[in-house]
């Protein structure tokens, strides 16, 4: 059973870098100390809302996996995190189908099956299609994307969060450490201090600069992709330019564009 809810409004801005999040300049220098080893970020957003065109959206209770076919509706709103939906025996590869190019990641079903799970459903209710890569931050060698109702670091999210999987993780400070490194090529979930805080925002590592993140190490790596994928994303970071005039620091010269995401499988061989 489903209920209807007030519907989000996605933005579509006109400022060629409005949909880029960057770090103030005095957030900037609190965001490379490293203090009892943990790194602060804290991001300024777009709340331009020019343009606007309504997003219908439907709160509900999946009791059933979604259609592997790509004819399931969309989805965006979810009561509670997805049931169990992957399939024994077999590997699960995204294929991101981007404005400029396709980008093949490897999932890692078994460090983090759980993080697999619910980025392989929302893919399928194709809760990522035609979104925006928002972010690109290249003093960290990251791309974000996966905010379909706002297209930036605010976005609320599908209404869940998931559980922390993959080592050993604990809290100081306000603050979440666990057990993961970053390198380029990686996909990794997005996340806010506390524990348990992941849903559906994600991150593309595109440079050595990402493993400045390793003193958290909290944001959950689940899949990684190949030396053509990863030509791709150093083209869509080489797209970056600063801007002085915008309230972002600089962004893409165009929107990178996330059309869709397909969900592969094939059966493990031994």
């Amino acid at each position: 059973m489903s209920r209807k809810v007030k519907p989000f409004r996605k933005s579509i801005n006109t400022n060629r870098h409005s949909s880029v999040i960057r770090v103030t300049s005095v957030i900037s220098v609190v965001a490379m100390v490293v203090t009892a080893g943990t790194i602060l970020f804290l991001f300024l957003f777009d709340n331009d809302k020019s343009d606007e065109i309504p997003i219908p959206t439907v709160v509900e209770e999946v009791t059933s996996c979604p259609a592997d076919d790509g004819s399931q509706d969309q989805q965006l709103l979810f009561e509670r995190r997805p049931i169990w939906c992957l399939e024994s025996g077999q590997t699960y590869t995204a294929i991101f189908n981007t404005s400029e190019g396709e980008i093949r990641v490897s999932l890692d079903t078994d460090r983090t099956p759980e993080t697999v799970n619910n980025f392989v459903v929302l893919s399928r209710f194709k809760y990522y299609d035609n979104t925006l890569l928002f972010r690109f931050d290249p003093s960290l060698a990251i791309i974000q994307g996966g905010s379909p109702h706002t297209n930036d670091w605010s976005d609320p999210g599908p209404g869940y969060t998931i559980p922390d999987e993959g080592g050993l993780f604990s809290t100081s400070g306000g603050s979440t450490f666990g057990p993961f490194t970053y390198e380029a090529g990686q996909l990794v979930m997005a996340r806010s201090a506390g524990p348990n805080s992941s849903s559906a925002q994600f991150f593309l590592t595109t440079g050595t600069e990402v493993a400045v993140l390793n003193g958290q190490g909290s944001y959950i790596v689940f899949g990684e992709t190949d030396q053509e994928g990863l030509d791709v994303l150093k083209a869509m970071m080489d797209l970056y330019e600063e801007d002085e005039t915008s309230p972002y620091g600089g962004g893409p010269v165009r929107d990178v564009v996330l059309n869709s995401i397909e969900i592969v499988t094939e059966p493990i061989v031994d």
